[in-house]
């Protein structure tokens, strides 16, 4: 049971976490990446994911922080996101990894149409007090695309294997 909350609960939290931490502070802490890469190997472990097969997610999150990294470098993502999106393709591995790019990359073309349409307003006077908000409205501020990488994951997250093996009938008799 245990197994099942942790499988059910853990990801989500700290995809959501990333997200309202990219919002309202324009970065994500290493912290959320490190929990994200702890959190799969301590539930692939206890659940007993095969040899072969954990080293096939380590290769999907692998690939994904050389490809992330390089868009670091040409200055396109944060290395927050960088490292956030390599996490992501260490749980997800090669079998959900492009549903999680495509919506990642819908998600992110939405988020940036948005703040840039959003950027052209005028900050109401009651709001420009918010120091998070005036720096979301900055036009040289960035996009927070941890907010589309969270949004992402959590929309690929229930058709993987980590919710596929939760025993939901047993969990709502407890």
């Amino acid at each position: 049971m245990i197994l099942d909350l942790a499988r059910l609960l853990l990801f989500p939290a700290l995809m959501a976490f990333a997200a309202a931490s990219d919002l309202f502070t324009m970065t994500i802490s290493n912290r959320v990446s490190l929990a994200l890469v702890a959190g799969f190997f301590a539930l692939a472990l206890a659940g007993g994911m095969a040899p072969y097969e954990m080293l096939s997610h380590v290769g999907a999150g692998a690939l994904l922080l050389v490809v992330a990294f390089t868009c670091f470098a040409m200055g396109w993502v944060g290395g927050g996101d960088a490292k956030v999106a390599a996490s992501v393709a260490l749980w997800f591995g090669f079998a959900h990894l492009m549903n999680f790019l495509l919506y990642a990359s819908l998600f992110g073309g939405a988020l940036t149409l948005l703040l840039l349409q959003f950027r052209q307003w005028p900050l109401p006077y009651g709001l420009a007090g918010q120091a998070w908000l005036a720096r979301l409205h900055a036009k040289e501020s960035g996009i927070p695309y941890g907010i589309a990488l969270a949004l992402s994951a959590l929309m690929v997250y229930p058709e993987t294997e980590w919710v596929k093996a939760i025993d939901l009938a047993h969990l709502a008799l407890r």
